[in-house]
């Protein structure tokens, strides 16, 4: 017996009615579903650290959770696991014609086009009518950094995006202008939101421009902030001090210290 149908039997022991786990039993996709994205974050945040270790352990609780879902739809009887493996075969020699066929792609700017232009392709054929939104299919359970930038790239596959950086620029500062607006008039929540919201929108349309995943760059600032904030905190208790019992000078003056470190 192989790895993956040892794990294939393994799960669907874990569900069995008799012998299984009482809380494997009890789950559903709707209940699964927050661990599958769990996982995919801890996949996310192992490559970060560059811990391989890590990352082998945590690539096998996400494959866990895609036999998982395939294990609840077998009992269904909708799919099994296979039937997953079969598809993502499919789709990937359909979307690679270059290496897989006769056809010629010359740069990975050309790949990437051509492969919004095929799952486009599918959705059109999936669609119930006439009319496939080209922002149709991006998942609205995606981190809002993430999404928003598939849905920016998605439109300038149409052509519909800024010719340069400098014009994405302007834009961010148009949008730091509303902002400051609305705080001088005293805005209500829902419109300070609406523009902040704007004020992020392009911030993630930069990144863009610049070849920059918005998400993994603000996972950066947020690891950035903790080292830096920790330092404040470590330098502190050798001080037999608390943050409580610190100026936001002096917090500020160990802040620029650890940046130095």
């Amino acid at each position: 017996m192989n790895s993956i149908d040892k794990l294939l039997e393994i799960m669907t022991t874990l569900r069995d009615p008799v012998k299984g786990c009482p809380w494997d039993r009890e789950q559903d996709f709707s209940s699964i579903a927050p661990y599958t994205i769990e996982e995919a974050y801890e996949v996310a945040d192992a490559i970060d650290r560059n811990d391989m270790n890590s990352l082998r352990g945590e690539l096998g609780d996400l494959l866990f959770q895609v036999v998982y879902h395939a294990q609840l739809a077998s009992e269904k009887g909708d799919f099994q696991f296979k039937d997953v493996v079969e598809s993502i075969n499919a789709k990937l020699l359909k979307r690679h014609p270059h290496v897989f066929g006769n056809e010629k792609i010359e740069s990975a700017k050309t790949q990437s086009q051509a492969w919004e232009k095929h799952k486009l392709q599918e959705r059109k054929a999936a669609a119930q009518d006439s009319f496939a939104s080209l922002l149709a299919g991006i998942s609205t359970n995606l981190p809002a950094l993430s999404r928003a930038q598939k849905i920016q790239s998605r439109a300038a596959h149409a052509g519909f995006d800024w010719n340069n950086i400098r014009d994405v620029m302007a834009k961010i500062e148009e949008e730091i202008l509303e902002l400051k607006n609305e705080l001088v008039e005293q805005s209500n929540q829902d419109r300070l939101q609406d523009e902040l919201g704007d004020l992020l929108f392009s911030c993630v349309n930069l990144a863009r421009h610049l070849e920059i995943d918005a998400e993994s760059a603000l996972r950066g600032a947020n690891r950035k902030f903790e080292k830096r904030f920790r330092f404040i905190e470590e330098k502190l208790q050798a001080q037999q001090r608390t943050l409580e019992e610190a100026t936001l000078e002096e917090m500020d003056k160990l802040w620029e210290e650890s940046k130095t470190r």
